[in-house]
């Protein structure tokens, strides 16, 4: 199935987009998208622990498996002060 992830604050800016699609087969889970989101985007690879993701504008540990037509969306860790 295909999943369009959408990107916020600078992740966008290093995939040079606000969103990309990408196919995954029906049991992926949030980790595995993770995962192949940052092989196919290396210049991330350094920072892959500081991203986060939500499912549905839920955030997500990585261990849900994504739903079709999921909304899904990718951001760095905030941290604030």
């Amino acid at each position: 199935m295909k999943v369009k992830i959408q990107f916020f604050a600078s992740l966008s800016d290093y995939v040079r987009a606000k969103s990309v699609e990408m196919e995954i087969s029906a049991k992926t889970i949030v980790a595995t998208l993770k995962e192949l989101f940052v092989k196919s985007y290396p210049k991330i690879a350094a920072a892959h622990k500081s991203i986060m993701a939500a499912v549905h504008r839920e955030n997500d540990a990585g261990e849900q498996i994504i739903p079709m037509d999921a909304e899904i969306a990718f951001f760095f860790l905030v941290s604030g002060g």
